[in-house]
């Protein structure tokens, strides 16, 4: 058997009729896909939306007994080991990434939780990013009406706008519509799926690190800028959009890394449902010419990655998060304990230990 590098997986999301099919059929003839593996899912008995996929082919694969989110995740994983021992035994010749399509009612969460968590798997793959798409026309009533949408949007990387040439791009509701994209989820990109110019270059690679240079572009991943900018907007409290925070932590000097990990602990044993998305790069206090990159989804955190050196020139600790009926300030003053600055009458680090929940503001 050869061994293989971390095949790069994206997930392709999107409510009922945001047209991921319609992406899909348009990303599948670039020749820069040629060597993708794509995993279909149809929620019922009898698959569909395959038949729309004109690219039919043994890199297309179909789950149709169930919703990703749930009947068919164990599937799912059995169909990514498959395509990893195909590659090891030279069954298939090259595997340059994998896409996989969900419903337009999946929650995206647990597919990223079986890259992420699985032994194996984490080993044969990394999570490229979450690439959701949102119908233009319709986008405002979906969000409106469906939480499920606004999960998607939320936990994107990369946001593909669809039916644009149906809509004036210059009218006011689209701003607005735009707008309150950038409020859900500041770092992911909105991109017109109308876009000619190398869409496949916008919607992929969008991981921690650059596939040409193998090294890692934490600006582009993280964009903590983008949630620095963006997460003091005030929320409509009539639309679902209000239970959505976007906000970013920074820390100027390097952290203890056993205070690091039983911060990360806390907050995903006690918040995990709440933590819809959390990455980071940390300055640790045992090699802080070393930084460790830690990328979470709700309870699932992907082993933290050591750097070689840092990237630039800002060593300060980042985190960005996106997080549903979770307080801001409750995750800031966590953070604040465990990083050695605790406010005034709020719990220390040794305070924490003894008692977990004691930074106010907790609701179980």
């Amino acid at each position: 058997m050869r061994a293989i590098s971390p095949i790069p997986v994206s997930v392709l999301t999107g409510f009922l009729g945001s047209g991921k099919t319609t992406l899909l059929n348009r990303l599948l003839k670039d020749s820069a896909l040629r060597d993708t593996a794509v995993i279909i899912n149809e929620f019922g008995d009898v698959g569909i939306d395959h038949l729309l996929v004109e690219q039919s082919s043994d890199g297309v694969i179909e789950l149709s007994d169930g919703c990703l989110c749930c009947t068919v995740r164990g599937e799912l994983v059995d169909t990514l080991a498959d395509l990893v021992d195909r590659l090891q035994t030279g069954r298939i010749k090259s595997l340059a990434r994998v896409v996989i399509e969900t419903t337009g009612l999946a929650d995206p969460a647990p597919v990223l939780h079986a890259v992420m968590a699985h032994p194996v798997l984490m080993q044969n793959y990394r999570l490229d990013g979450v690439i959701t798409a949102v119908d233009a026309v319709n986008g405002e009533s979906t969000l409106d009406h469906h939480e499920e949408a606004v999960k998607q949007v939320a936990v994107a990387d990369r946001i593909v706008l669809t039916k644009t040439d149906l809509i004036d791009p210059a009218s006011k509701e689209f701003a607005l519509f735009t707008a309150r994209l950038m409020r859900l989820n500041p770092g992911a990109p909105q991109i017109s799926s109308h876009d000619e110019d190398e869409i496949v270059a916008k919607l992929f690679d969008c991981g921690l690190y650059d596939p040409a240079t193998k090294t890692a572009d934490v600006a582009l991943w993280l964009r903590d800028e983008a949630y620095h900018s963006h997460h003091h907007h005030a929320h409509d409290v009539n639309r679902h959009d209000a239970r959505i925070r976007a906000f970013t932590l920074m820390h100027e000097k390097p952290i203890d890394p056993e205070a690091l990990e039983m911060f990360i602990d806390l907050l995903r044993s006690s918040q995990g449902e709440r933590l819809l998305r959390m990455k980071g790069i940390v300055a640790l206090a045992d090699d802080p010419d070393r930084p460790v990159v830690i990328h979470g989804v709700q309870s699932i955190f992907h082993p933290p990655a050591r750097l070689q050196g840092w990237p630039d020139d800002d060593r300060r600790t980042r985190l960005v998060l996106i997080t549903r009926d979770l307080d801001e300030s409750y995750v800031s003053k966590l953070f604040d304990a465990f990083a050695g600055r605790p406010q005034i009458d709020t719990p220390d680090r040794q305070a924490l230990q003894d008692s977990p929940l004691s930074i106010p503001g907790y609701k179980p």
